[in-house]
């Protein structure tokens, strides 16, 4: 069996890559440029609106494209991304037979009252669940633990509103073997980083292309993955 595929381009944007289609999350054109640099897939989701969405209206060459799709809450999809499915929003999705669950959560303790709303989307891939929890702020009540159910991969941002601590609690809560932690592009980051892998009791982790795993290879122990993101436009 084909492994699940699992590459990073930066901030909260990974790509999700199984035999039933690909997933890319949060392809915001602030980390991935308004012309997407050619990355492609079936689906599309957004985790929240883009904080920097008028990078894609005012950057270089935004005078010679048309950006066409703006949905949800205030996203700009890059130009390579347009053909894609998208998906921004709490529900229960089946696109390209891949199983999409979208749960609400919000990206701070405060049920959106700081920093807004977020969409933290469980895949199933080639018999996989992966959650990519997007720009998370908090812990998960029983209800939002329900709707996300049992799950083998966590992607957890690290460096945002979620202390190194509790993203440590979060991984935790969620009980999965593989975690791949999304370090945010600021100053903040490596520090919170660090922190979050000795919460996790790791030392000496070298960041990886990409991760690679099938059902029979997932770890019997709780294993942080670092992938070292593409490069940035």
């Amino acid at each position: 069996m084909a492994p699940m595929e699992i590459t990073a381009y930066g901030d909260t944007c990974l790509r999700l890559k199984g035999r039933e289609g690909v997933v890319v999350a949060d392809a915001y054109t602030s980390v991935v440029g308004p012309t997407g640099r050619g990355l492609t897939t079936d689906i599309c989701t957004y985790s929240h609106g883009d904080d920097q969405q008028t990078l894609g209206l005012s950057g270089r060459g935004a005078s010679k494209r048309k950006i066409t799709r703006r949905r949800g809450e205030g996203v700009v999809v890059p130009a390579s991304l347009e053909p894609a499915f998208l998906l921004d929003s709490p529900g229960e999705y089946e696109v390209h037979e891949i199983l999409i669950s979208g749960v609400r959560t919000f990206r701070d303790d405060s049920r959106g009252g700081d920093r807004g709303p977020n969409t933290s989307f469980v895949y199933e891939l080639d018999g996989l669940h992966a959650i990519h929890l997007g720009d998370i702020g908090h812990l998960l009540n029983e209800e939002m633990l329900d709707r996300v159910g049992a799950v083998d991969v966590a992607c957890v941002p690290i460096g945002g509103a979620l202390p190194a601590t509790r993203a440590a609690e979060l991984v935790a809560q969620l009980d999965v073997q593989l975690v791949v932690p999304m370090p945010l592009g600021n100053g903040a980051a490596t520090d919170e980083m660090n922190r979050f892998l000795h919460e996790m009791s790791v030392q000496n982790l070298e960041p990886v292309p990409k991760l690679s795993v099938t059902i029979s290879s997932l770890p019997q122990e709780t294993t942080v993955v670092l992938l070292e993101p593409r490069g940035r436009t």
